[in-house]
């Protein structure tokens, strides 16, 4: 609540860079064009004051909570904030009974930014429902977690969602220069600092302009002071703080998001983008074991009988890792996913399971035929069970025409690909010999009911 308070000029010194430097009006706001461009909807909703419920969804430092700090210094509503990972029930309940009372003697409306709504859980989200649906309170939520996952569907359904993007290099570096010059931020600051530091930092802030600001702040507190009295930051400095630093947080979207890219670029053969995926997340502390397991599950997914050998290797991927252990396995992992990225494809195997599986659940399940059922317990025999039944290594080619279900309807459909091509021929060849088994089978009968006349 503390940061919409007009009392933060006195202590502004202690905050960090980059809530320093906030802006306080929206055309000093950088990034989010698609949002907040000229005649963009979100900018009229703003100008306008008549915000409604919204959700400000988007990764770490691209906005979501400047943008709030803008409306706050920019609407006659009372605005209030507060952060899920500390604020309570309690909390809310404090702000909404004000809520109510404000609009009820004065006839004024009350906005409530709430940070990292992710933190909330399901009752506290609900006890918010009632005065959003009644308009006692605007809420404005902000979020790095996807909000269709985080916030309860009722609240959602009331809000719009408007996605932030991260922001460009470009924007970050517009950011950087006006924080060196803005008083509130290092302009008080005798700073000399290189074009290539500065490139470098808006380079690995990865769109994050929170990371770059204090990563420019670091750099500038611990550089050395030259005689003429100048700080001077250089790309050694900045390459010691920043190689220390990677995006990636295994608990966020991007870690979903990076799993997805990487299966669907071994899924595409391309891998070249399979790597670099691998890399990234060998780079943010990815457990190895993780990254094998969906190697695993791709192999019978997604190559399946087209190259039998391809589970064989993730398997031995996944034990030689274990055994391994890192920075070695990052060799085996790579090898692995060159690999499964080259192989042929074929879902067959996964489409197969999945009709099967649909079957039993939409239609009558079939009963086992008699000539199938166990024999191995007394009294098997009185009951008929496997009489009639075939050996099919008794026969020539180890095979033999016999029913194995009542339904004749197929669910494995090989491609011509690869070993499955192999498959395919194979069962084709079966198919054969039980359409010639039937039309032999038809001439016997309609020879006996030639008889039989």
């Amino acid at each position: 609540m503390e940061l919409f308070n007009s009392k933060i000029e006195k202590n502004i010194e202690i905050l960090p860079l980059p809530i320093r430097v906030r802006p306080e009006k929206l055309q000093d706001f950088v990034g989010q064009l698609h949002l907040l461009g000229e005649k963009k909807p979100l900018r009229k909703i703003i100008e306008s004051d008549r915000i409604p419920s919204m959700v400000f969804y988007g990764p770490p430092g691209c906005g979501k909570t400047a943008l709030a700090m803008i409306i706050a210094n920019m609407t006659k509503k009372k605005f209030v904030s507060l952060n899920a990972v500390t604020a309570t029930t309690s909390d809310v309940r404090d702000v909404l009974k004000e809520a109510r009372e404000l609009l009820k003697l004065e006839g004024k409306g009350t906005i409530l930014f709430l940070d990292e709504i992710s933190h909330f859980n399901k009752l506290q989200q609900d006890a918010l429902l009632k005065d959003v649906e009644e308009g006692t309170i605007t809420l404005i939520c902000a979020t790095i977690h996807n909000p269709y996952f985080y916030i309860n569907t009722p609240l959602l359904s009331r809000s719009l969602v408007f996605e932030f993007k991260p922001l460009s290099q470009e924007e970050i570096k517009k950011i950087i220069e006006r924080a060196l010059l803005d008083r509130r931020g290092l302009g008080n600051y005798k700073i000399k600092i290189t074009q290539d530091a500065i490139e470098y930092i808006c380079k690995k802030s990865q769109g994050d302009a929170r990371k770059a600001l204090n990563t420019l702040e670091f750099c500038v507190l611990t550089s050395e002071k030259e005689k003429d009295g100048y700080i001077v930051v250089n790309m050694d400095k900045t390459k010691e703080i920043l190689d220390k630093y990677f995006i990636y947080d295994r608990k966020e979207d991007a870690h979903y998001d990076t799993i997805s890219a990487f299966i669907k670029s071994m899924r595409g053969s391309d891998p070249d983008s399979a790597l670099y995926y691998l890399a990234k997340m060998i780079l943010s502390g990815e457990d190895p074991r993780f990254i094998a397991r969906r190697m695993l599950i791709f192999a019978s997914e997604d190559i399946g009988n087209a190259d039998p050998r391809a589970l064989i290797l993730a398997n031995a991927c996944y034990q030689a890792i274990e055994v391994v252990g890192m920075p070695e396995a990052r060799i085996i992992l790579a090898q692995t996913v060159i690999y499964l990225s080259t192989a042929p494809k074929s879902n067959s195997a996964y489409i197969a399971i999945e009709n099967a599986i649909k079957d039993i659940e939409t239609e009558r399940e079939e009963e086992v035929p008699n000539h199938l059922k166990g024999t191995g317990y007394k009294g098997a025999e009185k009951l008929g069970r496997g009489k009639g039944y075939k050996y099919p290594h008794d026969y020539q080619g180890h095979y033999v025409v016999q029913k194995y279900r009542e339904s004749e309807k197929k669910f494995y459909f090989p491609q011509d690909i690869g070993y499955e091509s192999k498959i395919k021929k194979f069962l084709e060849e079966i198919e054969k010999i039980k359409n010639e088994s039937k039309e032999n089978r038809n001439k016997t009968k309609n020879k006996e009911s030639k008889g039989t006349t």
